[in-house]
């Protein structure tokens, strides 16, 4: 067992990943309702041997910081893009020149309670072909898994149901924060 899976198991906390170690593949993470999130998905997904990388606001890339989150497989994200094109084709293209690459994304993209959840995740599917997973981090049960892959259909509107559907059982550390309405 590795130090990620001893600290998990040491707070309480269970992981379980049953999906297949794809080389490409979005990672759908929800309730995300606190900078805790991060540490733990990190661990939980590293617990099991795996890598993702993530998608982190710039502003957090300052030295020492940048050069570590670097290095677990962060990806920073301009606030204020002019002329550099949308994130989510910027990340398509990303995904179609590479071998591998397993990314992490948090599509209420706010730790505030939002009702508008991003669709850069499922258009980024879309143009790339590559599955989405679903993880959820449950601080009611203590649990983070993800063991269900989500099959987009297209339809926007209803595929954003859908994974909301999905996420309604589950509590995140501040449930004020989380909704799936």
């Amino acid at each position: 067992m590795n130090i990620s899976a001893h600290i998990l198991r040491l707070f309480g906390w269970k992981v379980s990943v049953t999906i297949p170690d794809f080389p490409k593949a979005l990672i759908c993470v929800a309730p995300h309702t606190s900078n805790w999130d991060f540490i733990l998905g990190e661990l939980a997904y590293t617990s099991v041997g795996r890598k993702a990388g993530f998608l982190m606001k710039d502003t957090w890339f300052f030295w020492p910081l940048g050069c570590f989150f670097r290095a677990i497989g962060g990806i920073a994200v301009p606030r204020r893009r002019p002329g550099t094109g949308s994130l989510t084709d910027f990340i398509s293209a990303k995904f179609n020149s590479t071998d591998r690459l397993v990314l992490a994304i948090t599509p209420e993209g706010t730790r505030s309670r939002t009702t508008r959840w991003h669709t850069g995740f499922l258009q980024i599917a879309y143009n790339t072909g590559v599955p989405v997973c679903l993880g959820v981090l449950d601080f009611g049960q203590k649990r983070i898994f993800i063991e269900k892959v989500f099959t987009p259909t297209g339809d926007v509107e209803a595929d954003m149901r859908a994974v909301k559907d999905f996420y309604a059982p589950y509590q995140g550390k501040h449930p004020e924060n989380f909704t799936t309405e």
